[in-house]
């Protein structure tokens, strides 16, 4: 099917090349651990930009019926396509063009991402050390709570073996792990509102509006980059054994559901325990030396770290479609390694790791370009799936009424998209300048 046009797509076909060996369960878990991400932590502030919980919501809720709308069309689309990844099912919807700017925007984000996942983890490595060495200022800490140390040891030792398995089905074991520690958090922030232990001091704040229409739209970037499980979609949709549409629905529907609680405790909790002193990293506006909260970061890197490996396997499936294509420009069809192999997929896990590495410990603070890593996210959210809707119902005989309506929502999709994009980006370099 690779290097077909659009006209010349035939009917669906079984996607996978390898038997599936996907559970429904294993998929809701790995969509659910793939979209509850360091975006977690910046969910509270989020709040307090759109103005308080209820507008907040509303985002949230028009968000969620484009998300699980997402995920849909590109179990559909895969499918119609019969590709197994998110960029070559782009590429043989909306023809080689198209499929290019996809791969390089998915390349592009998926390693912003993964740095971003390395400095989240650093950070809560270094304030579990300003918890054990209380006292002692960060420059009198032994070499070993060094956080050049520190982190490369964890990415040597726990990320780089998790990363190197060829099948994503294998991150439903450590996807099961990092969605408990994730959920802690969440229930951390609740019961600390609740309780009000000591050393949590909160004064009491007059209720907030939006300051503009264009600080509620400030909430898009975040949920854009929290929810952002869409990348993953097409390779777990294709290791499912149970691939119809409806079934693919059922999961996609749980999946965000139960991802939009964990964001929404989290979220309305932290906002109403600080309002407006409420930090971009939520976990910052708690005491450090709160035994609750220490757990907290501890297993919140946890969940980081589990899902590291998918992101890394997604921009590694980019890679080795490269490889293939130089391969045979090259060679013909006679290939020098197998993309897939072994060796080939162990070069490329070690060359990811260490290039995000780099990037994380030596460039400077991220935090500023969440919202340019949200508004790139958009485009796999809503842009590249409704674009694909469009061209598949050039594809699929359905009646005119059918495609008319899909098509326009395959359209609203699509503007939705490149809104979310620009203004993200926009908002973003302002702040950066």
């Amino acid at each position: 099917m690779e290097g077909q046009t659009p006209g010349s797509v035939g009917p669906p076909e079984k996607p996978p090349t390898t038997a599936p060996t996907l559970s429904s369960t294993g998929a809701v878990f790995i969509l659910l651990k793939s979209a509850l991400g360091a975006g977690l932590l910046n969910f509270p502030w989020a709040f307090y930009k759109a103005g308080g919980v209820a507008p907040a919501f509303l985002v949230e809720l028009v968000s969620l019926v484009f998300l699980i709308s997402g995920l849909v069309i590109l179990g559909y689309a895969a499918a119609v396509s019969g590709q197994t990844t998110y960029q070559s099912v782009v590429g043989v919807l909306c023809g080689p063009t198209i499929g290019k700017l996809c791969e390089v925007c998915f390349l592009i984000n998926l390693l912003m991402i993964s740095v971003a996942f390395l400095r989240v983890i650093g950070d809560q490595l270094e304030k579990l050390c300003d918890y054990l060495l209380p006292g002692t200022p960060p420059a009198l800490w032994p070499w070993y709570a060094d956080q050049r140390f520190t982190l490369p040891l964890l990415s040597v030792l726990i990320i780089l073996p998790l990363s190197t398995p060829q099948e994503i089905a294998f991150q439903k074991y450590t996807s099961i792990l990092g969605t408990l520690a994730a959920c802690y958090l969440a229930l951390v922030v609740t019961v600390q509102y609740y309780l009000r232990p000591p050393g949590l001091v909160r004064e009491h704040h007059p209720s907030l509006s939006p300051s503009s229409w264009t600080s509620v739209f400030s909430v898009f970037p975040t949920i854009c980059f929290g929810f952002q499980c869409h990348e993953a979609a097409v390779s777990i949709y294709c290791s499912m054994r149970n691939r119809s549409l409806r079934h693919w629905t059922l999961v996609s529907v749980l999946s965000l559901l139960a991802c939009c609680l964990v964001y929404s405790l989290t979220g309305a909790y932290g906002f109403l325990t600080f309002r407006t002193e409420v930090s971009a990293d939520i976990l910052m506006s708690y005491p450090g030396n709160d035994m609750v909260i220490v757990v907290a970061r501890v297993l919140f890197a946890v969940s980081i770290v589990t899902i590291y490996p998918i992101v890394l396997f997604l921009g590694r499936s980019v890679m080795q479609d490269f490889w293939r294509r130089s391969c045979r420009r090259t060679w013909g069809p006679q290939e020098p390694a197998d993309a897939s192999g072994p060796w080939v997929r162990m070069l490329l896990t070690v060359l990811w790791v260490a290039v995000t590495l780099a990037a994380a410990l030596f460039m400077p603070d991220l935090s500023k370009i969440v919202s340019i890593i949200g508004g790139v996210s958009s485009f796999f959210i809503f842009f590249f799936p409704g674009l694909c809707l469009i061209c598949a119902m050039g594809i699929e005989p359905v009646g005119p009424r059918v495609k008319c309506c899909l098509e326009a929502w395959g359209v609203v999709s699509v503007l939705v998209g490149t809104f979310i994009f620009g203004q993200s980006t926009a908002a973003a370099v302002w702040e950066l300048f």
